[in-house]
């Protein structure tokens, strides 16, 4: 037990954190890529990128904290974890269409 989680609960944890901080690091290299070459593509790839991982997780992680503390009632658990899966749809989407839109 870690601070009160298993293991495997500790190590979902921190590969999510990981994963947050890799995706925060290419959507900022889109973001670049954007600023020095004008691309649209470059923008919504990098704007998708935040989404599917940086904002997705840190409003689920924040969310899911703000739920066990008792903070925010109950009934905010199933809209919270609809908007957290809209944002990841929509940096998909974002994803998507940077891949197949042409300058």
């Amino acid at each position: 037990m870690i601070w009160g989680y298993t293991a495997a609960q500790f190590g979902a944890v921190l590969v999510s954190l990981g994963s947050t901080v890799l995706g925060l690091v290419v959507g900022y290299q889109a973001y670049r890529g954007f600023r020095r070459n004008d691309s649209r593509s470059m923008r919504y790839l990098s704007v998708g990128l935040v989404l599917l991982t940086a904002v997705s997780f840190s409003l689920a992680f924040f969310g899911t904290l703000l739920l066990r503390l008792q903070v925010l009632p109950a009934a905010v658990g199933d809209p919270l974890r609809l908007v957290v899966r809209l944002l990841q749809f929509a940096g998909l989407a974002f994803i998507t269409y940077s891949l197949y839109s042409r300058p």
